[in-house]
């Protein structure tokens, strides 16, 4: 209710303009039979009551009513106003009306040109209707016209008195008092036209106005009027209350939420909000589209929620809008599609790879438990190996094979948990760790993952990256990572992890123990010419812009580089010579020195020069006190010449060539069994009284250590001793003990592979080192002789007389 309003309306003035009321109404109107004088022209109202002594504006847009109205004007007959029971009836019967209204005199009537008729009524009179009039065009009826009776009790004062006060409680808690409207309600003494004011503008329903007009007696009218005054005095209390505990609680969030949503409004009024709209509509359709688990679509609708209500210049808007990004690019549910062909996969490996039989051999297994059982769980390998043996390629390969998507992160000096974790979303620049980073990149949910590198994980302040991955490559486990960014799981176990590694030593226990070891050791001379002829010389022809027609290298070309010009178990070296030879040739064609060019064994030292690495051996074995030792690094497996000799001196043991603990102990060990088979070796025991044993293995800046150099130790101090040659072509490897026994040591294939690449003609093994033998490539085994040692003694049979070292070659 507006007050100006109220304010007129207690005025009790009317404002009638007969002028209005004549020009307004049209020249045509048919003549039809007077109305009798208890009848009234009945005009349906919508949700509106009109009470007695009240002024009101109605829009009259029905036919039917606009020509009863009319002809009301035109008789100067008050009309009737009857409220509809529905108010979705366009063409009302008199069953649908109320049979309680108001008579109403017609003060203005004005048709405007867009066919609607505005009137201003002033109700009179309350009626109850009889019976209607039939046969008329529009409706009408006999009513009973009700006057108010003058009535003054104790109650009806009473209830005048309360009414008032509850008025005036209203239009305060309404905030609609003025003193002009409070002094109006208090001074007016007609109880019913107090109450069918208050009724009229202080009730809100229609029908509870309806109820109130049906009431003629004026005791009912009050205490129903008193009932709804003080249900809507509650409700209006209650409202407030809690509007004011609202606003008391409203903090900073809630008046920043409120300004973006005015700043909203202003953006759409100006024309600029369309766009983050659709924006956000964008963002819902790719949640729906990467068909999450049901944990994340949920944090990712809340996370869009709050980005809907967010101001886009804000710093936490681009934040949220990220994270989503990350949520809807996963491939939650999206795999690779490869149908598994077990001979193909074959066919892939051996192009790709030369030897390697049993590593093809179990990822073949893999496939095939594969496409037997394509919901099981994928196994954790682990490559480990020297450098350059094809750790990482062949990871390529087991991608190519079962037709999944490839990906490799480097794990060398990572030291921070977050590189696998990620970081939490607590800063500006936040990301996901590694691994979902390449589960992203890949595009699928089962790539194949290289870890490579596990080996040089580090550990600082920022925790422990290999704890880290204790779950990530655990079956039972990775099937709920959660990554400290996206705060939501996501499944790994349809994931192939392969990791690689140059020392298993480095990798923590808890770690290696999830993962299946799968050692990859040096190369052969005939498996680096194999591999130089079907994949490095290919490959480097390419790279250096050179055609097969204008470049080719013989065998022995090829077998020269590897022997004279690399030592390494892997590869890496060799075609990065084979690039040298090549760019050679490259520059001589493109100076037009030649056409083509065929590189021959005898065109090798022009190309790269002398020779790097000489056989030694038979030059470090032509004096006594020299022998040659196997030993194992971590690219590879080597030779080592233990030297010893005897100066004058107190019987004390000297130890150089920067050797370890275990070594050191190693070589004691080893003159003490001298010492104590002096007698049996025909040695003279006053000789380790009389001189100082010297012990040196050279090399000296690099360190050294290990027991497996015992045998070594114990020929090279007997060959001194008594004055003795080892033979030139053995090599021998073993930990001893006190009591004369040859123990097992580790690495049996690189020693044996790095001894026959080194020109050795006979090995000498530990007995008990026989269950390696089968590791041993076939064509090693082919090109060597094996002596199995039980006890020490066993390995003097290379030792020689002085003057027999022109034979040194055939005896073994």
């Amino acid at each position: 209710m507006a007050i100006q309003d109220l304010k007129k309306l207690l005025s009790g003035t009317k404002k009638a303009s007969e002028n209005a009321l004549s020009k307004t109404l049209p020249e045509d109107l048919p003549q039809l039979p007077r109305l009798p004088d208890d009848a009234l022209i009945i005009v349906p109202v919508r949700a509106t009551v009109l009470f007695p002594q009240v002024v009101m504006p109605l829009v009259i847009g029905r036919k039917l009513s606009v020509e009863a109205l009319q002809q009301a004007i035109r008789l100067e007959k008050p009309i009737g106003l009857l409220m509809q029971r529905d108010n979705n009836d366009i063409d009302p019967k008199p069953d649908d009306l109320y049979t309680t209204g108001t008579a109403a005199e017609i003060l203005r009537y004005i048709a405007i040109p867009d066919g609607t008729h505005h009137v201003a009524c002033q109700g009179t009179q309350r009626f109850r209707v009889k019976t209607f009039i039939p046969d008329y065009p529009f409706l009408a009826a006999h009513v009973e016209l009700y006057e108010e009776p003058e009535v003054s009790s104790r109650d009806i004062d009473a209830r005048v008195i309360t009414v008032k006060e509850k008025a005036i409680e209203v239009l305060n808690l309404t905030r609609q008092s003025a003193i002009e409207v409070v002094n109006a309600i208090q001074s007016m003494t007609n109880p019913s036209l107090l109450a069918d004011l208050i009724a009229s503008y202080l009730i809100e329903k229609a029908e509870e106005k309806q109820e109130i007009l049906a009431l003629f007696d004026i005791q009912l009218r009050f205490d129903k009027i008193l009932e709804l005054l003080n249900y809507r005095i509650e409700v209006l209390k209650l409202s407030n209350q809690i509007n004011e505990q609202t606003q008391e609680s409203m903090g900073q969030k809630q008046r920043e939420f409120m300004l973006r949503e005015q700043m909203k409004a202003i953006q759409k009024e100006l024309g600029e909000g369309e766009e983050n709209s659709a924006e956000i509509e964008e963002i819902s359709k790719a949640i729906t589209a990467a068909n999450m688990p049901e944990e994340a679509e949920k944090q990712a609708r809340k996370e869009l929620s709050r980005l809907q209500h967010m101001s886009d210049a804000s710093g936490e808007y681009s934040m949220v809008r990220t994270y989503l990004d990350w949520l809807t690019e996963l491939p939650w549910s999206k795999a690779s599609p490869g149908v598994i062909d077990i001979a193909k996969a074959r066919d892939i490996l051996n192009a790709d790879h030369y030897g390697l039989d049993k590593i093809k051999q179990r990822i073949l297994e893999f496939l095939a438990v594969r496409k037997l059982n394509p919901n099981g769980k994928s196994p954790i390998l682990c490559f480990t190996g020297p450098p350059g043996v094809g750790k990482t390629s062949l990871g390529r390969s087991i991608a190519r094979a079962s037709g999944r998507e490839f990906v490799r992160t480097s794990l060398g000096g990572v030291h921070d948990e977050a590189e696998i974790r990620g970081h939490r979303r607590t800063y500006i620049g936040a990301l996901p760790g590694n691994i979902i980073q390449s589960i992203r990149k890949a595009g699928t949910n089962n790539p194949v993952f290289m870890l490579d590198e596990m080996d040089k994980l580090g550990s600082g302040i920022q925790g422990d990256p290999s704890s880290a991955l204790l779950e990530v490559l655990d079956p039972e486990q990775n099937s709920t990572f959660r990554d400290n960014y996206l705060g939501v799981a996501f499944d790994l176990s349809h994931v192939m992890f392969i990791g690689t590694a140059n020392v298993l030593d480095n990798i923590p226990i808890p770690l290696r123990d999830r993962m299946e070891v799968i050692e990859l050791t040096g190369y052969t001379l005939d498996e680096k010419a194999q591999i130089a002829r079907r994949y490095l010389v290919g490959r480097q022809l390419e790279t250096n812009g050179l055609t097969a027609e204008q470049c080719s290298i013989s065998d022995a070309a090829i077998e020269t580089i590897i022997q004279d010009y690399t030592r390494e178990a892997g590869c890496r070296n060799l075609e990065r010579e084979i690039g040298t030879v090549f760019r050679r040739v490259a520059m001589r064609i493109a100076e037009g020195l030649v056409l083509n060019e065929n590189v021959e064994a005898e065109h090798i030292p022009e190309m790269l020069g002398p020779k790097k690495f000489d056989s030694e051996v038979a030059m470090r074995t032509s004096v006594p006190g020299v022998a040659t030792g196997l030993a194992w690094t971590p690219v590879g497996g080597d030779i080592l010449f233990i030297e010893a000799t005897k100066v004058p001196g107190s019987g004390k043991l000297i130890l150089t060539g920067q050797l370890g603990d275990v070594m050191k102990e190693s070589a004691q060990a080893a003159l003490s069994l001298v010492k104590s088979h002096a007698t049996t070796l025909n040695l003279n025991p006053d000789i380790f009284e009389k001189n100082d044993i010297h012990v040196h293995v050279p090399a000296g800046a690099i360190p050294k250590d290990g027991p497996s150099a015992g045998v070594a130790m114990f020929t090279a101090l007997y060959s001194a001793l008594s004055d003795r040659i080892v033979q030139s072509d053995i090599a021998m490897t073993g930990e001893i003990s006190l009591r004369g026994l040859v123990l097992p040591v580790g690495g049996i294939k690189e020693k044996v592979i790095a001894a026959a690449r080194a020109g050795i003609k006979t090995v000498m093994l530990p007995a008990r080192n026989q269950r390696d033998f089968q590791e041993i490539p076939e064509a090693v085994r082919n090109q060597l002789n094996f002596v199995w040692l039980e006890k020490v003694d066993d390995a003097l049979t290379g030792v020689e007389d002085e003057n027999q070292s022109g034979n040194a070659g055939s005896d073994s």
